[in-house]
């Protein structure tokens, strides 16, 4: 009896025994595959943010290329644009080289022309009415003198004759009147000369006792009736002076020829 209660006892022992093993095992094997999935989860987030990085990468490379892309478009567009331009400015310079050529060469021709037209107005000045004649000269003598200075371009030259030709028709358009000396009747008297264009040059000494007319015939000044321009050519000082409107006026002017 007390034999078969001994084994009882030893074969509860045992059953529990081996009860506890297997709960050792089981949980021991619980631990080792929940640190397995743990393991596994802990790669699988490293392996996701791998995944997103290299993601994110490849997004901000794909920007950068269509960035790159537009910025190539662009600089494409742009070169043919200063290709065009280029293309213009070596016609220009083409043109521009072809028209310093061309320059020399009227250059060359311009300088005699200038000449020409100087020694023309100077002729044309002791041949015309002697009105303001040293003013006229001393114009004259100024720009003569800037033909032989280097430092003076041909086009200004040329300009600065072109200007004294425009002051000589600028003459015949204008009445005007100055102060000047003449001889009258073998004495110097100051006088009040009118200028009318080319038509008329008279002049009246100050005390308007004495009124002249320039004869180009004569090449001289003569002396003229007081009676009749006397009047006349007081008023015309006067309209010359702006202190009388504009009116008509009698002047000793010469007929013209017939023609021959």
């Amino acid at each position: 009896m007390k034999t078969k209660r001994f084994m009882a006892v030893a074969l509860t022992t045992a059953l529990s025994a081996g009860a506890l093993y297997g709960s050792v095992a089981t949980a021991d094997t619980i631990n080792t595959v929940l640190k397995v999935g743990e393991q596994k989860t802990a790669a699988a987030t490293a392996s996701q943010k791998r995944i997103d990085k290299i993601a994110q990468e490849t997004s901000d490379l794909l920007q950068q290329f269509k960035v790159v892309n537009r910025e190539i478009d662009g600089l494409r567009v742009y070169n043919r644009q200063l290709e065009k331009q280029l293309a213009n400015q070596l016609s220009v310079i083409k043109d521009l080289n072809e028209s310093i050529d061309q320059v020399t060469v009227i250059e060359r021709q311009i300088q005699p022309l200038i000449l020409r037209m100087l020694d023309g107005l100077e002729q044309f000045i002791e041949l015309d009415a002697p009105f303001k004649l040293a003013e006229r000269k001393s114009n004259l003598e100024g720009v003569k003198n800037n033909m032989d200075r280097s430092d003076i371009t041909v086009a200004e030259k040329f300009r600065q004759v072109l200007e004294l030709y425009n002051f000589e028709a600028e003459y015949a358009r204008k009445i005007d009147s100055y102060g000047d000396t003449l001889n009258v009747n073998g004495q110097d008297r100051e006088v009040n000369v009118l200028q009318i264009g080319r038509i008329a040059l008279v002049a009246q000494t100050t005390d308007s006792k004495i009124s002249l007319a320039y004869d180009k015939d004569q090449k001289a000044w003569v002396e003229v009736d007081s009676g009749d321009y006397r009047r006349a050519i007081m008023q015309g000082l006067k309209i010359a002076k702006k202190q009388a409107t504009t009116d008509i006026m009698t002047m000793p002017i010469p007929a013209p020829e017939a023609a021959q």
